[in-house]
């Protein structure tokens, strides 16, 4: 189960990272300039923004693999239609716009059902192990997905493109929606579930895998304000969540402006494609030695991993050289790498089952927010203060928003 889990992620993430590719190739094809093109980008986030809180509690309800079966075969159906119109020649900006949007719909309800899935097929000692595989087959994919999407579409036609992408996203549908974890008998007869006593020193009861929360009775309502106070009794976890919903903005920044500094001053486009692909190395190492570290404070690392994006925007801000640039890019993103498998692990082992998609999906909410955020404001700034003075306040503050948050990690908190 462990190895179909690990195919899934990566045909999701191989699909996910396809489409924003395949749809500006096709917008331009239709003609549209860069309105549009933000206008077909936009549909998918802000159906995603608003729906996640909705798809943390449906992911607690439903059994994790059938809420991400639905959610890719939704994505496989919205980009099939995108391949049909295209390939018939229909390029109409309205209709992509729209099908973004459901996958936007789509990606709400899926995302925070992953972890949940995690969780019911890996056994607590195995699953730093098995989330950094994920990192790197899913950062390997994210890699890999513009260099495919952009060689079909140059030999065959964006068509062919979401063409590809639907049937990526029907075998990640098929593969994850195929996992089956194990089933723990539900509390019956006056006989309690057995206790867990979590990291922090709290009391966790494991929610029966694949037993629907609709039979417990709470309400949507009840469910939301519940999750809620799941994180709110987590001081540390809402601290980590905003300053990575910080270093997130600031990836925003940097992706924007970087390029500008790249093909300006240091040596034109293939010098920030070399910026990119050392940044790329840098998480895939990241990732690979995470579970090979002797980490003993894993929120530390992750913080202090968080914290590392203030080195490409100290690097913005003084106008380095390109190596000085990329290497700095290198440490940011293998910082990252070592944050994502550990974060993903930690947040699985203290948060109860039963709530975990709706504590998730408040942590992707801020994520997902922040990055198209700074992305926005990212060409504004620089028009008024010019790239060094956002550079330099945005280091400061990835900086201080990760260190300051390592306050709320409990010294006792170790890695298993």
């Amino acid at each position: 189960m462990v190895m179909r889990l690990l195919v899934g992620r990566c045909l999701s993430a191989l699909g996910t990272a396809l489409i924003p590719t395949t749809l500006t190739l096709a917008v331009l094809r239709a003609g549209g300039g860069e309105g549009e093109l933000g206008l077909v980008l936009a549909a998918e986030l802000v159906p995603l923004l608003v729906l996640l809180p909705v798809g943390g509690v449906l992911a607690d309800r439903v059994r994790p693999a059938r809420v991400v079966l639905l959610a890719d075969l939704t994505r496989c159906l919205s980009q099939a239609v995108i391949a049909g119109e295209l390939l018939l020649g229909v390029y109409r900006v309205a209709d992509l716009v729209l099908l973004s949007a459901v996958a936007g719909v789509a990606i709400a309800f899926g995302s925070p059902a992953v972890p949940r899935l995690v969780v019911a097929v890996v056994p607590g000692p195995e699953r730093l192990r098995v989330n950094a595989r994920i990192g790197v087959v899913t950062s390997l994919s994210a890699v890999a997905a513009p260099a495919i999407a952009g060689t079909i579409t140059v030999v065959a036609g964006p068509g062919w493109a979401a063409g590809v992408t639907a049937v990526v996203f029907a075998g990640s549908a098929l593969t994850l929606g195929g996992v089956r974890a194990p089933v723990l008998a539900p509390e019956s007869g006056g006989v309690r579930a057995p206790v867990l006593t979590s990291k922090f020193g709290g009391v966790r009861r494991p929610l029966p895998v694949g037993r629907e929360l609709a039979a417990r009775g709470p309400g949507f309502g009840r469910e939301l304000v519940e999750g809620w106070r799941e994180i709110s009794r987590r001081p540390w976890f809402v601290a980590c969540v905003v300053g990575h919903g910080v270093w997130h903005f600031m990836a925003g920044l940097f992706l924007t402006l970087g390029p500008v500094v790249a093909v300006r001053d240091l040596g034109g486009e293939a010098s920030w494609a070399l910026v990119v692909q050392c940044g790329t190395v840098g998480m895939v190492l990241g990732v690979f030695l995470a579970p090979r570290l002797p980490v003993r404070r894993p929120l530390v690392v992750v913080q202090i991993g968080a914290a590392c994006y203030v080195f490409p925007m100290a690097a913005l801000a003084a106008g380095a050289p390109l190596p000085v640039m990329a290497g700095a890019y290198a440490v940011a993103l293998f910082g990252l790498g070592l944050l994502s498998p550990l974060w993903e692990t930690v947040v699985a082992d203290e948060v109860p089952e039963s709530a975990l998609g709706r504590v998730r999906s408040f942590d992707q909410l801020i994520s997902f927010a922040s990055r198209p955020f700074g992305l926005a404001v990212a060409a504004p700034l620089a028009g008024v203060a010019g790239i060094a003075a956002p550079a330099v306040v945005g280091g400061v503050l990835v900086a201080a928003a990760n260190l300051i948050a390592i306050a709320w990690a409990p010294g006792r908190v170790q890695r298993r």
